[in-house]
């Protein structure tokens, strides 16, 4: 089959590669129908995350056709289904409490222990996301093996196209997520750094969530544009000072909850943003924690928050005081996407969510490396990218 396999900072190619095999009895072929590159995938692209090998296949966010079945599968073949990118057993003590991305099974033991002693337990497993998460390869390819098939997968009736439901696998549930852990009470006002896909969802999720005021802050005007075409205010950072703006926007209380949908690639020319981009360069840090420092500091005292941004590392300047001081809580943590699945569904089924705004681009699965370039250096036009492997065959 054909997959888009890592190579290397900025290089990422297709290439011809082995069929997936049924491995367990829980196991399931997914042939791709969709496929989508994740602002998750460009740490990879840019070398952030370790424990990556030269010919994995990359892609967390994807769905298709069943076509093979182990025993102990509950899927059929020719369903439709969206693919969660967090691996779950179902079955372990995290499962049980619905806390999905924190499954303690579905990350291999001879793979556990390179996450244990990063973070003090073993990460999940998730598709197409280095050595860390278990080495399984992902989506972006023709085909797939799924794990644990009778937990993960939702089956999508007909009628749904796949541009509908697509974003299932990830980038929604992780919106609304972030909005669940704003806790949002009556009147509140939410601000959210970053208005790319995750914030974006996040926006929408927040309104339909009972928010009254959401502020996004962002520097690309099409982003922002999505943002208050969605009923969101604006900031763009680059013509004022955040936290002056948020507090004169909230009679300088600061906003009830706030929402990190940045990450670990920070932008900005703020000195400590330039000071972490020096260390990050010459190996001396990990993560540009810029945007998790402003929310932090802009937050109102007894405030929310909400960190669906990725961080792999470790962090200095870390404003410690003012988090305990202020009496803020945290939240935050990859999506136990299985959880959300079916209420989502509804909501989109019954039109009050709608994900295809976001799809700025579809390619053939075989431009996926151009579309990686785009997606990196076209942040502003290029708001998300779709891939679709059966576009080749059907020119063929």
């Amino acid at each position: 089959m054909r997959a888009l396999t890592w190579h290397g900072k900025h290089d990422v190619r297709m290439e011809t590669v082995d069929d997936p095999k049924i491995v367990n009895p829980r196991d399931a072929i997914i042939r791709i129908t969709s496929t989508a590159i994740c602002g998750s995938d460009l740490h990879l692209y840019d070398s952030y995350i370790p424990t990556l090998h030269k010919g994995d296949i990359l892609g967390h966010e994807f769905m298709g056709e069943v076509v093979e079945t182990g025993p102990g599968s509950n899927l059929v073949k020719g369903q439709r289904v969206v693919v969660p990118f967090v691996i779950a057993c179902g079955q372990c003590f995290f499962c049980e409490k619905q806390q999905f991305a924190a499954c303690d099974n579905s990350n291999p033991a001879e793979k556990a222990d390179m996450s244990e002693v990063l973070y003090g337990h073993a990460m999940t497993g998730a598709f197409g996301y280095s050595h860390l998460t278990g080495g399984y390869a992902g989506g972006q390819a023709e085909y797939v093996r799924v794990p644990y098939s009778d937990v993960g997968p939702i089956v999508i009736p007909d009628g749904l196209e796949d541009d509908k439901v697509l974003f299932l696998s990830d980038i929604l549930p992780t919106g609304w997520m972030a909005a669940e852990n704003c806790q949002v009470e009556p009147g509140d006002t939410v601000a959210v750094w970053g208005c790319g896909p995750v914030g974006l969802f996040t926006i929408q999720s927040l309104f339909l969530q009972g928010a009254h005021r959401v502020i996004a802050i962002d520097h690309y005007p099409h982003r922002l544009e999505l943002a208050k075409s969605m009923g969101a205010e604006v900031i763009n950072y680059h013509d004022v000072k955040v936290r002056e703006a948020l507090a004169e926007m909230t009679g300088g209380i600061g906003p009830d909850a706030v929402v990190d949908a940045v990450g670990m690639e920070s932008h900005g020319f703020s000195f400590d943003n330039v000071l972490d981009a020096v260390k990050t360069t010459t190996k001396l840090g990990t993560d540009r924690t810029h945007v998790l420092r402003e929310v932090i500091m802009a937050c109102r005292k007894g405030g929310r928050v909400s960190i669906p941004g990725v961080y792999g590392g470790v962090a200095d300047k870390f404003p410690i005081g003012a988090l305990m001081e202020k009496g803020l809580q945290v939240r935050t943590g990859q999506t136990h996407v299985q959880k959300y699945l079916r209420p989502l569904l509804e909501l989109i089924g019954e039109g009050r969510i709608d994900t295809t705004f976001l799809i700025s681009h579809r390619l053939p699965l075989e431009q996926a490396p151009e579309g990686y370039k785009m997606f990196k250096d076209q942040q502003n036009e290029v708001t998300k990218v779709v891939l679709k492997p059966d576009w080749e065959k059907e020119a063929a």
